[in-house]
């Protein structure tokens, strides 16, 4: 009854205290394109678009509620999130369901989830409160611990196998491990490493992900088979030209030659109906979402926080250059989404509640003591 009492302005200002209005705005216009790209993907189930609709607003609440919550509380939950996501990872090796071939989804009570979706986000807390803890005296073994506290669930996600939640949640631990002070010649020296190490990696692959990146290298080899992908999506994006096609009037799409264009594939979608100005819009979009995340970063008050928000501004990044990349032909086809625009709650709600996090670190930096 009290709340009913305020005044509204009152209520606005505390539905509004640690919601960064710049964030918020880059995020919703982003959205928006989205449930137009959407619309038309999903002409004949239009019910998608509501149940988006509804994911967003899910979304949305669960970024406010992460926004009021100060980083020095995050860090208390830092290893416990990590702990129980590896848990709950190990827990998907041995009793997990296999939908199409792959064992990645767990049974909690009466729901379904997919662990690996949690790393994303304990994992970089695991390591930010590490580095944080060591920050006066790092030394390459802090180094090694961090790279250890990486390649376990990496290795247990790579397993399922996942290979686009094992790319982001790889790049999300080594954004943290290189933001603490990783070194340049330490950077160059495993990078060498990993390249020698290519061919015996290529060993382990499974059958179909070796397919992956030979069609990666020529899509005509197999035009209706694992080249499909790649070749129908390329043919969508070179087809919108400098305008676009106009909304609603993808070919493509309309004629079902793009698979998963809801999902996966939603930027073949617009950019047939776009066109390469809206190609452009969306990458300004993306790129001053990264950056203000980045800004955030930079004034941070703790290396905790500091190491978070570059990271996750950083997935953001990889979240859209991977995808854009898969539907452009330059990357394999992996199941990574486009960031606010591809169909889907977990994902979302993973973005989302990054942005909180990014939100937080912005709101309570001056009132955390250095």
């Amino acid at each position: 009854m009290e709340l009913a009492r305020l005044p509204l302005r009152r209520i606005g200002l505390r539905l509004a205290e640690g919601i960064d209005s710049t964030l918020l705005v880059l995020m919703l216009a982003l959205s928006m394109l989205g449930l137009l790209a959407l619309f038309s993907a999903s002409y004949e189930q239009p019910a998608r678009v509501v149940s988006q609709v509804m994911n967003l607003a899910v979304a949305i609440g669960a970024m406010w509620l992460v926004a009021q919550v100060a980083p020095q509380t995050m860090m208390r939950f830092a290893v416990p999130a990590y702990v129980i996501g590896l848990a709950f990872l190990i827990g998907v090796a041995l009793f997990g369901d296999v939908v199409n071939g792959a064992r990645r989804w767990l049974h909690v009570g009466v729901t379904r989830f997919q662990p690996s979706e949690m790393m994303k986000l304990a994992l970089p807390l695991m390591l930010a409160w590490y580095f944080h803890k060591h920050e006066t005296a790092l030394k390459l073994r802090n180094f090694a611990v961090g790279a250890l506290l990486l390649i376990v669930p990496l290795a247990l996600i790579a397993r399922q196998p996942d290979l686009g939640t094992a790319a982001l949640v790889g790049a999300a631990g080594f954004y943290v491990i290189f933001f603490a002070g990783l070194s340049w010649r330490v950077l160059g020296t495993l990078t060498g490493i990993g390249l020698a190490a290519l061919p015996i990696v290529w060993g382990f692959l499974h059958d179909y992900q070796r397919k992956r990146v030979l069609t990666l290298l020529d899509p005509t080899t197999d035009p209706l088979g694992a080249g499909y992908h790649i070749i129908q999506s390329t043919i969508a994006v070179g087809s919108g030209g400098l305008w676009g096609k106009g909304w609603l009037n993808g070919t493509q799409a309309h004629l079902e030659f793009i698979p998963e264009r809801h999902t996966d594939f939603i930027f073949a979608v617009f950019s047939e109906e776009f066109g390469l100005i809206g190609n452009v819009v969306l990458l300004v979009l993306y790129a001053l979402l990264v950056g203000r995340g980045l800004v955030i970063a930079a004034n941070a008050a703790t290396v905790f926080a500091r190491l978070l928000a570059g990271t996750i501004s950083l997935m953001f990044f990889t979240y859209a250059f991977v995808n854009m990349g898969m539907v452009s032909g330059i990357l394999p086809v992996v199941g990574v989404p486009l960031p606010f625009l591809s169909y889907g709650g977990t994902a979302l709600l993973t973005l989302f509640i990054g942005a909180g996090i990014l939100m937080s670190i912005h709101h309570y930096r001056k009132l955390v003591q250095t």
